[in-house]
């Protein structure tokens, strides 16, 4: 995602950020939002299709990557867009500092989604350190959170996952390398995540994909992250064994819809 100093900066400031908002988290709060009827399917049956692979389009506004990719962008009207591309699930970046997301973005964009009864469930893809910030996603509509190995201590995992299962919530766990897969696997998580983008020299390659999904045992669901442009990259990372691929900056960056539509779907038939 970003190179480790960054990484490091991002999550001091998340932690100086939520400080404010950090209070204790009952089981019983969480296990409300679990016994809640949400419209939809769970984030992790929309990733496990058999026959194809499953698209999750992000929506951001900048990255320390890629700089501005689409400032003033409209969440609901992103999601729309994603809507009419048929995506699979899609991925709300909700921090403000360094990704332009706010949490009114995960609101608006779910609210359209449950209004207009369009069965795609959400990510709320934050740099997530307490139990708090899986409440405020459940509270929102989210379907599933983002626990970023390389950020956390072991404990923080734990404490993460076990808030999202309570909320009914789904967890991608992402990794970049052969020792956070095994920081993540004897937490047993149902969803992994490989982040392409080398975090020390700032490098996408797919090819960290293509090393570390064949060795994720197969009942966890994989997703290649970062550096899917092309029909060849998705090509790629569904040869590698992965269910679905999270594309953000290439699907944000199309403004014509029917070249959004002709792109998700030509990510979608690969290995049809």
């Amino acid at each position: 995602m970003m190179p480790m100093d960054k990484l490091q900066e991002i999550m001091a400031w998340k932690r100086q950020e939520i400080a404010p908002r950090i209070r204790p988290v009952r089981e019983d709060e969480l296990t409300r939002y679990a016994r809640m009827e949400r419209y939809g399917s769970t984030f992790a049956a929309a990733l496990a299709q058999p026959d194809r692979l499953s698209v999750i389009a992000e929506i951001k506004r900048r990255s320390p990557s890629a700089g501005d990719i689409a400032q003033g962008m409209d969440a609901e009207e992103q999601a729309r867009r994603y809507v009419n591309a048929s995506v699979d699930c899609m991925s709300i970046l909700t921090d403000e500092k360094y990704f332009g997301g706010t949490l009114r973005d995960l609101w608006d964009a779910i609210e359209f989604l449950e209004v207009h009864q369009r069965d795609i469930p959400v990510l709320r893809k934050d740099f997530m350190i307490h139990p708090v910030q899986v409440v405020e996603a459940a509270e929102a509509g989210a379907k599933c959170i983002l626990i970023i190995v390389r950020a956390l201590a072991q404990e923080e995992m734990q404490a993460l996952y076990q808030a999202a299962e309570q909320a009914g919530l789904d967890a991608i766990f992402e990794i970049h390398n052969e020792a956070e897969l095994e920081q993540a696997l004897p937490l047993n998580p149902k969803i992994i995540g490989v982040n392409n983008r080398d975090l020390t020299r700032f490098v996408t390659d797919l090819a960290i994909s293509e090393s570390l999904i064949p060795q994720i045992p197969d009942d966890v669901l994989t997703i290649s992250e970062s550096g899917i442009f092309e029909v060849e990259d998705a090509e790629r990372a569904r040869a590698a064994g992965a269910n679905a691929i999270l594309v953000g900056e290439a699907l944000m960056r199309i403004e014509d819809p029917d070249e959004l539509e002709t792109r998700v779907q030509a990510f979608q038939d690969t290995g049809a």
